[in-house]
């Protein structure tokens, strides 16, 4: 089968999110299936590429105003995988992906719209898939372009769609105006298609376009037809069930791995942990931390917002200084959380330590070094640093929702299953409650370090994810309902 993705981010090439993993990932395991598949991404400033060629040189997309030119740079074959990449500087070749610390760019509906519409242009030169694969708002434009303007272009007759959710949090909401600019037709203006309140909605119109929806776990593909999760959309989700299916996320292990990861101090596995006390030791004085501490470390890689539930740490934060355990964390975000981890690391330097920044080598020295890993998210549609954590034997601390209940197994230490902490309630005293009983469990080595090789002999890796797609995209070829296997 021919493939191909489009998606606003792509690892190594950009990213401020999972959302750049999975497509830095699934398609290289789709190829190891024998699929061809193919990428498509923006260029921004931030990407880099080393001599690229131009594998189209000029696509005109129009708008309201002007029509605008852009061309597709070949970004060459990796692990399989054909990359290209849509090149239009005005739009693109700017500091940030989607905005500034004040908000998004105003422009984002034309910035996506472009990048969509020459994705479209570009697969009728460079190669008509049997299917596209799109992800989150910036591409929802492509299955409805499919089903509006391009609906009698021979090209894509029989092309279909699979649309990936990763977070319904973002939707792409656009004033009206925008559909003429767009050069999109107002009877896509209704409560079926594209309206919202007053608004247009990008993620909604691709719902109803789609021919399947999936998202990132199994839980959140449930959740998010709830009023609690469904962020306004949870209707139009439930009329679209039959073809609504989750499909948890999975783990590159040949860069999340402590057997083989070059970016720790020492490498160990399940059967030899001896590496992890010095991976801890590293990690402690990274962060200018004692190193001869007996505390357990618990450790934070993120984005700093209140989606993660950094607002329940700051209910507790006080009160989880005075336990015998110490806080890394690492990320940036919300100011008001930012300034929460100074606050804290200015009051208890010894037990609160803080980077604000985004950095691939110190979450590598976070998930080997710290012994436990706090996810305590009010909502996650997957989450990847709990599977990491897992990996490395630092165990998890997670709000049982989304993907987060779907991969930790609640740790029984009478009987030595499960593989994490989990708390249900979204309150503060919940999630110091669970940190006061991992802090417990870990006074106990030998129950400890079961619970660490219960997590280290996990699968996530994207071979089961991937075997599951493709029997989407068969079933959307076929146009019939499809049921993923518990």
């Amino acid at each position: 089968m021919q493939i191909a993705f489009a998606a606003s981010e792509c690892a190594p090439f950009s990213k401020t999110g999972g959302l750049a993993d999975v497509v830095g990932s699934l398609p290289s395991a789709l190829a190891q299936l024998g699929h061809k598949v193919t990428v498509y991404v923006p260029r921004y400033r931030s990407t880099k590429l080393e001599n690229p060629k131009k594998a189209v040189s000029s696509i005109t997309v129009p708008f309201d105003d002007r029509y605008r030119f852009c061309s597709v740079l070949d970004g060459g074959v990796r692990s399989g995988v054909q990359f290209y990449f849509i090149d239009y500087p005005p739009f693109f070749d700017r500091e940030a992906l989607y905005g500034t610390p004040l908000g998004d760019y105003h422009d984002n509906a034309e910035r996506f719209d472009l990048f969509c519409r020459a994705v479209l242009e570009a697969s009728k030169i460079l190669g008509t898939p049997d299917l596209f694969h799109c992800h989150d708002w910036q591409t929802a434009l492509i299955p409805i372009l499919l089903e509006t303007l391009y609906r009698e272009d021979p090209a894509f007759s029989q092309t279909p769609c699979v649309f990936t959710i990763h977070n319904l949090g973002y939707q792409g909401l656009f004033p009206p105006e925008v559909l003429p600019l767009l050069m999109l037709p107002w009877d896509l203006f209704t409560m079926a298609k594209l309206e919202f309140y007053g608004k247009v909605n990008f993620l909604k119109g691709a719902i109803d376009a789609a021919d399947y929806i999936s998202t990132v776990s199994r839980k959140y593909a449930q959740e998010i037809q709830t009023a609690e999760y469904g962020f306004g959309l949870e209707g139009v989700l439930r009329a679209r069930a039959a073809t609504l299916v989750g499909i948890l996320n999975g783990v590159d292990y040949t860069e999340w791995n402590p057997a083989t990861d070059a970016m720790i101090a020492a490498n160990y596995s399940a059967d030899d942990l001896s590496g992890k006390a010095k991976c801890k030791q590293d990690l402690l004085k990274e962060f200018g931390l004692a190193h001869d501490t007996q505390w357990p470390v618990v450790g934070i890689v993120s984005r700093f917002a209140g989606q993660k539930g950094f607002d329940l740490i700051q209910h507790v934060a006080d009160r989880m200084a005075r336990e015998d355990l110490i806080v890394i964390a690492l990320g940036t975000g919300d100011r008001a959380y930012e300034d929460m981890f100074r606050r804290l690391n200015k009051q208890y330097p010894q037990k609160f330590a803080v980077k604000i920044e985004f950095n691939n080598r110190l979450a590598h020295k976070i998930e080997a070094g710290a012994d436990m890993f706090l996810m305590p998210s009010k909502y996650e549609p997957a989450g990847l640093n709990q599977l990491y954590g897992l990996k490395y034997g630092t165990v998890p601390i997670v709000r049982a929702t989304g993907g987060l209940d779907d991969t930790v197994e609640q740790c029984d230490l009478a009987t030595g299953k499960g593989t994490g902490f989990k708390f249900k309630e979204y309150s503060g005293e919940a999630l110091l409650d669970t940190v006061k009983a991992a802090v417990v469990a870990f006074r106990n080595t030998q129950k400890w370090q079961q619970l660490m090789r219960n997590g280290m002999v996990q699968d996530y890796s994207w071979n089961t994810a991937a075997r599951e797609y493709v029997k989407v995209y068969e079933r959307a070829k076929q146009g019939r309902p499809i049921s993923i296997a518990p």
